[in-house]
């Protein structure tokens, strides 16, 4: 089930009107929680909600134990936490890229080994609700939390659906102790809520998927057709679809979460305004750069070392944050972009070289990360290749629709508005109106965007 569908617009409000009956009562509270969030991922393959519940188990079991076992058997704990969630995803997403990758490898030496690839269908959200589940047991690990005793908040924590199949990834630190407190609803966060809804269906309908029809398909489909104008456009095009697919699913899920109560944490802030990679990293899925910071880089040794070693903690991190996006070599390509852009900004390598005003430093900026969607979007090598000879032949020709150029100068205004104008107009100004007009506009906006929402494509990071 997506949020983009008829199975979620007919879903919610029955799941809605159940959980307001309920939530004053915390046990059953808790069970329509954790059924709901259970029928939400069983509408995709419902086999592999199997999978989320043996994480659930291992790890509610072994962190129960860390924070009762010596010292010496707390590692062994730990290890067996991470093998089992890390087990798991490794066999369903980066079984088949490894086993490629060796074919290759002993290829060179003229040994060949048999045709052992399996046909396992990715499961939605799995790379999301594996760190999620890891963070639990690392945290207690580091005896930074206690273990949770309820079973049932536990599993509430690792299948929350709104944020079950492409994030925000949510500590347990954040999310468990408002499960363990009485839940209010008030009418400043219900109408935040569907504010933060309707926003991301905006982003996705008529932003992304608008994008992605009228430009980024065709022209990452064939390159070798467009002119170089165009294959920018493209570029331009796919980096604001990404953020506009994803940062919309992120507002979805907040602004559920709103509604029921609860919050989630920001997972987006107009990334695109970085003046720098560093800075990109801190406003772009800032829950996943935030994990990898706290529970890799760090882990590594982070900044604690010398400049090599530094400078090896940032790539290795970024190496590992591309793979977890997918299990090919584009991927890995694109997380070592951006680890070199890392390293080499680290000390102001490139301010040194030029004396950059703000406005200067985002727009380069912003090219260094459009340049490594480009990265991130082809299907291989030959592609990215054609891309590039394109780009080269400096063609200033279009063959794009007016549509196209209207919906990515839309991006751009919505992007670089100031957050505090927005914030304003949604918290101030229109909460203030009737709220006879103001049903009014949430009813003709459900009606509009699940009427724009049949036969559209799914989220983009539901393939991670």
């Amino acid at each position: 089930m997506t949020f983009n569908s008829i199975n979620f617009a007919l879903f919610l409000p029955i799941f809605l009107i159940l959980f307001y009956s309920t939530y004053k009562q915390e046990r059953l509270r808790d069970i329509i929680l954790l059924i709901g969030s259970y029928i939400f991922y069983m509408f995709w393959y419902w086999q592999y909600a199997a999978l989320i519940a043996l994480s659930t188990i291992v790890d509610f079991h072994i962190g129960k134990r860390l924070d009762s076992e010596k010292q010496q058997n707390r590692l062994a704990l730990l290890i067996t936490s991470l093998t089992v969630n890390l087990g798991i995803l490794a066999t369903f997403k980066y079984y088949n890229f490894f086993y490629e990758s060796s074919q290759l490898a002993l290829g060179l030496f003229g040994i060949f080994i048999p045709d052992l690839y399996h046909q396992l269908l990715l499961p939605v959200g799995i790379s999301f609700y594996t760190f999620q589940t890891l963070s639990y047991t690392i945290d207690i690990y580091r005896k930074k939390i206690s273990h949770e005793p309820s079973f049932t908040k536990f599993a509430v924590f690792v299948s929350f659906f709104p944020q079950l199949v492409a994030g925000p990834i949510v500590r347990a630190k954040d999310f468990l102790p408002q499960i363990n407190s009485p839940i209010t609803i008030n009418s400043k966060d219900w109408e935040l809520g569907f504010q933060m809804i309707f926003l991301g269906l905006f982003k996705k309908i008529i932003i992304a998927d608008l994008l992605a029809y009228l430009a980024v398909d065709a022209v990452f489909d064939n390159p070798s057709t467009f002119s170089s104008f165009d294959l920018l456009m493209g570029i331009y095009a796919y980096s604001f679809q990404i953020y506009c697919d994803f940062s919309g699913y992120s507002d979805i899920a907040i602004g559920i979460a709103l509604l029921l109560g609860l919050k989630l944490p920001i997972n987006f802030n107009r990334p695109y305004l970085a003046q720098s990679p560093s800075d990109f990293w801190k406003r772009w899925h800032i829950s996943l750069s935030g994990w990898l910071r706290d529970y890799l880089y760090i882990s590594l040794g982070g900044n604690k070392g010398s400049r090599f070693f530094t400078y090896r903690n940032l790539m290795i991190t970024m190496l590992l944050g591309g793979l977890w996006h997918g299990a090919a070599f584009n991927f890995l390509l694109w997380g070592a972009f951006h680890g070199l852009i890392l390293i080499l900004t680290r000390n102001a390598i490139i301010e040194q070289s030029f004396n950059l005003k703000m406005i200067g430093k985002i727009i380069i900026n912003f090219h260094l990360i459009a340049f490594s969607w480009l990265l991130f979007r082809v299907s291989d090598i030959n592609t990215f290749n054609e891309y590039i000879g394109g780009l080269s032949e400096l063609s200033l020709t279009s063959s794009l629709s007016p549509l196209f150029y209207l919906v990515l100068s839309t991006a751009i205004i919505a992007h670089v508005i100031p957050r505090n104008f927005i914030e304003r107009i949604t918290t101030k100004d229109f909460i203030a109106l009737p709220t006879l007009f103001k049903s009014s506009v949430y009813a003709g906006l459900l009606l509009l965007f699940v009427g724009a929402s049949i036969g559209t494509p799914t989220f983009i990071y539901f393939q991670f």
